[in-house]
């Protein structure tokens, strides 16, 4: 049985998600979550941003996707962040290959990330989803950049403000390839990040929690939790391979995913 939630929670729970929703139309930022309301929990941080949702959803955004964030060690250790988080995308936050991506009134404080992006041709939906499932439910794979943005004071998070501010994403780019992923090994794809021309980083499929293929079945099962699915041609994030890098005006940012193919993007 579902535990009643006390109406002063649940009216703290919703001015976050708006003030986080004025801080995405603002351009700005706020102290930690966490710090200003040290009681709140997981439980809290997902209800405030299903607020920040709803309030997007309201001036006409939709969602299309759903993306994992912090599932390498890499950018764990950078964020001091030690579990995985989800959040939203919607068709606001989808930025053309190769396109130019103005920061100056949309984005605060953005970092690159390249990431192997799915999309379904299946519902998913936990629990007990396996990795299997994820395969088989898949209809492609391709490249991506997921432009990371944090609404909280100089990236300062831990689990609740990153869950709460929408898993801090921005925006994403998604390469032109779409392919088929059964016959590949995910795990053993490696991806060689550029920035301006000059090498950047490098990184595999099995930064995620093992496998690309772990981390989606991960997100589908704490999800489903939660009576949220992964639907069928929702675009699903899966987890950065490398760690992320700050984009600002006049970076151009490149990727090249072993067998799968390229993506760019350009930062004014």
């Amino acid at each position: 049985m579902t535990q009643a939630v006390d109406p002063a929670r649940i009216a703290l729970r919703n001015a976050l998600g708006a003030e986080l929703h004025a801080c995405l139309r603002e351009q700005r930022t706020v102290a930690p979550l966490r710090e200003r309301h040290p009681e709140l929990d997981i439980d809290d941080a997902y209800a405030i941003s299903l607020e920040f949702l709803r309030l997007r959803e309201a001036e006409g955004e939709k969602v299309i996707g759903k993306k994992i964030g912090v599932t390498s060690k890499a950018v764990q250790d950078m964020l001091g962040v030690h579990q995985p988080d989800f959040g939203f995308l919607t068709n606001w936050m989808t930025v053309a290959d190769g396109a130019e991506v103005k920061i100056a009134g949309n984005l605060i404080q953005p970092r690159a990330e390249a990431e192997i992006g799915f999309i379904l041709k299946e519902r998913l939906m936990g629990p007990g989803v396996t990795p299997e499932q994820v395969l088989a439910a898949t209809e492609c794979v391709v490249p991506c950049f997921e432009i990371v943005d944090s609404r909280i004071d100089n990236w300062n998070i831990r689990i609740v403000d990153t869950v709460a501010d929408n898993a801090s994403c921005g925006v994403y780019v998604l390469g032109n390839a779409r392919i088929d992923p059964r016959g590949l090994d995910l795990a053993a794809l490696e991806v060689r990040v550029t920035k301006n021309g000059q090498p950047l980083s490098r990184g595999f499929g099995s930064a995620v929690q093992g496998s690309p293929l772990v981390a989606v079945a991960w997100l589908a099962n704490t999800l489903g939790e939660r009576g949220v699915a992964l639907e069928a041609g929702e675009v699903i994030l899966s987890g950065s391979l490398v760690p992320l890098e700050p984009a600002r005006p006049g970076d151009v940012f490149a990727l090249e995913l072993d067998q799968v193919g390229t993506a760019s993007v350009r930062f004014t």
